[in-house]
């Protein structure tokens, strides 16, 4: 089975020449000297480095298309012809009654005080690339008007032009950091929260300190990794002014800019942008309590972390130091993960796979049950983007999974809606959107129930952007309940394992979940013998 093909891929702009590759190597099996192109290799022999990353930058996210052996598909819903669990209290299990819109999508998430969320979805880290960065109105406002959690991710601070730090280095202003949450709670209602992560460079920064003391942030998430890359974040900037600011704050900036080598090269041309990078995080157990108790000093109601597809020893611990430390949410993110800036290869190469750390937290945190800990809440993320996979999450994490964070797949909606309006505008609409109608109110079919929700004066200030995030949450939210409704569970809580069946062996043995032929086997044999 041919799991992936290096060289030639459209995320890096390359492709082979010939139809037969070489599965390993990803070259063509005959390579011509006089060839025009286009690999990956080639197209390294004269831009180097610019070939580890997808691009073009800022314009785009990427996500690794690595084909594993066993992935969320090789697992299937269970349906049931009779009974019907969590229904409201005096609702008897009938067809009057067991109708999928009476299903519940709300879920919390939290130790104590606890965050409602309308749907059990919430976004990825959105931080610091330029395509969060552009896109944050439609991406925040959507967030908030479907009831869902947002992620203001790491490095937001230390990279915004206008950051102003104190003598020591502390943030004691930062407008793109205020921008973001401002938008986000101008139209936040009862349900989710603006929750900032934070890494090695935030904290250096201070800038716990500064959006607990500025905007009475309550929840703050720190961070161990994500499913897409191993390493820190990182953005292309191309002013060598620019790249020069960076490194004195700290960053580690990639050729380096203060090198006259590289400073002669981006001057001819040769070298167009470059690399910021945050360094890599290192964790104790002593170091993340003594954090944690930190934080909650500084009046945090809430900490949050979220951990990446490293194997199961950080896994376990991230686990085991969340139940000690009483987080409130902790995010487990798969391989290979989807970013507006990881290292192509790294996507597609590093990381356990999602499935497969799922399916370990599962067993680590029975274990912790069972020893009579409490399991923090916690969130499955990793390359879902439909409501089949997120039943299918939130069934195999039962009963410690408590919401689905997706990343492009919520980001996509709001760059959709934001391009249907400049289309209206240049008089461009594509034959796929034009369809529908020529005019925002008849190509969003939820115009009306946002305009519902904000009123009709604030419809002129909503970007259009975040009307497609709650038109994606709406079909999220309905296609859940009806999967759901066919499962017989009419709210998340009644959800369990054995709502799923492996269509694989193998995906059992990852799972625990039994195999399609095995499942109800001897319910049913009761059945005939009878």
């Amino acid at each position: 089975m041919n799991l992936c093909t290096p060289n030639g891929n459209d995320a890096t702009r390359s492709g082979n020449r010939s139809r037969s590759v070489v599965p390993m190597s990803g070259l063509c099996s005959r390579c011509i000297d006089g060839c025009r192109g286009n690999c990956e290799v080639f197209r390294a022999s004269f831009r180097g480095r610019e070939l580890i990353y997808p691009g073009p930058f800022g314009d785009i996210t990427a996500g690794g298309d690595k084909n594993y052996p066993v992935d969320y598909s090789h697992l299937n819903i269970q349906g049931y012809a009779m009974g019907a669990e969590g229904l409201p209290p005096g609702s008897p299990a009938d067809p009057d009654h067991a109708r999928f819109p009476q299903v519940d999508t709300s879920t919390e998430y939290g130790w104590d005080k606890k965050v409602k969320m309308g749907l059990p979805v919430f976004t990825g880290a959105l931080g610091s690339t330029e395509i969060a960065r552009k896109n944050w109105d439609h991406f925040a406002v959507g967030a908030a008007i479907s009831g869902i959690t947002i992620v203001c991710g790491e490095n937001v601070c230390g990279i915004d032009p206008g950051l102003e730090l104190s003598k020591e280095g502390k943030v004691t202003l930062a407008p793109d950091m205020d921008r973001r949450i401002d938008a986000y709670r101008k139209y936040q209602r009862e349900l989710g929260e603006i929750l900032i992560q934070m890494n090695v460079e935030d904290t250096r920064l201070g800038v716990a300190e500064y959006i607990i003391d500025k905007h009475d942030i309550q929840t703050i998430e720190l961070k161990w990794g994500q499913g897409a890359k191993c390493i820190g974040g990182e953005i292309k900037v191309k002013e060598l002014e620019r790249a020069q600011e960076l490194q004195r704050r700290g960053y580690i900036v990639t050729p380096d800019p203060s090198n006259p080598v590289n400073q002669a090269a981006y001057r001819s041309g040769a070298i167009k942008d470059f690399e910021r990078h945050s360094r890599l995080g290192f964790v104790t157990e002593e170091s993340f309590m003594e954090e944690v108790a930190r934080l909650r000093k500084l009046g945090f109601t809430r900490i949050t972390l979220k951990t990446g597809a490293y194997g199961l020893r950080e896994l376990a611990m991230a686990i085991k130091y969340s139940s000690q430390a009483k987080i409130d949410l902790l995010t487990i993110d798969g391989a290979p993960g989807g970013t507006g800036m990881s290292p192509w290869r790294m996507m597609e190469e590093w990381g356990v796979p999602a499935i497969y750390l799922h399916s370990a937290a599962v067993e680590f945190c029975e274990a912790l049950k069972k020893r009579g800990l409490r399991v923090p809440d916690i969130a499955f993320a990793g390359g879902f983007s439909s409501e089949d996979g997120v039943f299918k999450g939130l069934a195999l994490g039962a009963p410690f999974v408590k919401a689905i964070c997706m990343g492009r797949a919520l980001m996509i909606p709001g760059m959709v809606g934001k391009n249907v309006e400049q289309w209206l505008k240049d008089k461009d609409l594509p034959k796929t959107v034009a369809e529908y109608g020529d005019s925002v109110e008849k190509i969003f079919a939820n115009y009306e129930a946002v305009k519902d929700i904000v009123g009709a004066n604030a419809m002129k200030e909503i970007p259009i952007g975040a009307i497609g995030i709650y038109s994606f949450a709406d079909k999220l939210k309905v296609g859940l309940q009806q999967l759901m409704a066919g499962a017989r569970r009419f709210n998340l809580s009644v959800l369990r394992r054995q709502d799923l069946m492996s269509l694989t062996r193998e995906c059992a043995d990852v799972t625990g979940i039994p195999f399609v032929m095995d499942c109800y086997r001897q319910e049913a044999m009761a059945v005939i013998n009878s």
